[in-house]
């Protein structure tokens, strides 16, 4: 024998359903976020590693080139040699952190966790709207 559902049930019900669903779609978000934090820890590990080696190199680099510079003008001009290395030097490492700063200031992280709620938000606020 069937048994018919009152208000009140079908009320319970749907309230249930809608329970049902929003944890479903907060489940999915929350998935989204752990599966992109996961994946910027990576790219933050392999950019630290390639940033450390290529600083290295860079040091040894820029130090052999300011002795070549120095010894090319041992005997001239070598306060100005090492004057003039130092400007470059210095200039170019102010350079590197005003870009360094500009960097991090950029917003990336729980980027399209934060797109795909926008993206819910917009859709419930569509469905509440009169037709």
């Amino acid at each position: 024998m069937a048994t018919s559902q009152g208000p009140a049930q079908r009320l319970f019900g749907a309230g249930k359903r809608l329970l049902g669903s929003l944890l479903a779609t907060g489940e999915t978000r929350l998935r989204l976020a752990v599966l992109e934090l996961e994946e910027e820890r990576a790219r933050l590990f392999g950019l630290l590693l390639l940033a450390g080696l290529s600083l290295i190199l860079l040091l040894l680099g820029i130090g052999v080139l300011t002795a070549l510079v120095i010894v090319a003008f041992w005997e001239t001009h070598r306060l100005v040699a090492i004057g003039a290395s130092a400007v470059v030097l210095l200039g170019s490492g102010l350079l590197m952190a005003l870009r360094v700063m500009q960097l991090a200031r950029r917003r990336t992280l729980l980027a399209g966790t934060l797109r795909h709620l926008a993206t819910d938000r917009d859709l419930v606020e569509a469905s509440r709207e009169p037709r």
